[in-house]
């Protein structure tokens, strides 16, 4: 009896918080069909009398929406796609080889996520000014594709594989590319999903550098465009809220089919250090 009591005030939490997480976003799809009269009326109705999707066209004449979604979009596949291949070279060599230095160099890697990315935002936009890269996707890119995180957490999974299965691919003539390309990669796909999943996100949700290193439609990502919607001349709700609900549709895509990704693959190496 105390278990099912236990169990049903359990789910009463979690549906609590969970409706307290969604509400904002609730709002904001509430307040992006609803006309200017209906948006200021008081007391406002959560139910619009009628749907208004004029605030996703007046979206669209007011900035390239569109593109800032395919910037990012592109920029942060373009990252994740780098992290995941520098992070997972690493993690393997921290895992299968041994060579001088090897704990120094990886603690020395740890070290760097105690440094705030802040505080190497000048030296960077100084370096891609003397470049020439500003308002490229080389500028939004290249500086994130090395994650310590990443190497962690993929080594962490790595060091849970069976010793023997890399000695029975030496024996059998296996070199260290083939066995990391046909047989790590394949049994670590979890913790690689999971991290890309992570990484996309994180990527996605970038701002203070790309608000730096972009002046241009043609580059900015969504994070910096959705900001001109909302002007001194323009402080109408209905399309800054359309804006917000379309640029959060494909991250949330990304979470929902890659949440179970993302919770094996934070945990599958916590097992051994």
């Amino acid at each position: 009896m105390s278990k099912n009591i236990s169990k049903v005030a359990l789910y009463g939490v979690n549906i609590i918080l969970g409706l307290i997480t969604i509400l904002p976003i609730l709002y904001a799809l509430d307040i992006s069909i609803m006309s200017g009269d209906q948006a200021f009326s008081y007391p406002l109705k959560l139910i619009p009398r009628e749907l208004h999707f004029q605030n996703y066209l007046d979206v669209l004449n007011m900035a390239p929406i569109p593109r800032f979604i395919l910037n990012t979009f592109v920029v942060s596949t373009l990252i994740t796609a780098g992290q995941i291949l520098i992070s997972c070279a690493a993690a393997f060599a921290f895992s299968f080889f041994e060579f001088k230095g090897k704990k120094i160099i990886f603690i020395l890697i740890l070290a760097t996520m105690m440094i705030p990315g802040e505080s190497t935002i000048i030296s960077n936009y100084l370096t891609f000014g003397e470049m020439g890269l500003l308002d490229t996707y080389r500028a939004l890119v290249i500086p994130f594709l090395g994650s310590a995180m990443g190497i962690f957490m993929i080594r962490q999974y790595y060091l849970i594989l069976p010793r023997e299965i890399y000695e029975a691919a030496k024996i059998d003539g296996c070199n260290n590319f083939q066995f990391f390309l046909r047989i790590v990669l394949p049994m670590s796909k979890t913790v690689v999903g999971s991290f890309g999943v992570y990484t996309f996100l994180s990527s996605w949700n970038h701002y203070m550098w790309p608000l730096l290193v972009t002046s241009k439609d043609e580059s900015r990502t969504v994070q910096i465009g959705i900001s001109m919607l909302q002007s001194v001349d323009n402080q109408s709700f209905g399309p800054i809220m359309a804006g917000i609900i379309m640029i959060l549709i494909p991250s949330i895509l990304i979470f929902v089919f890659g949440q179970k990704q993302l919770i094996e693959g934070m945990t599958s190496g916590a097992v051994k250090g």
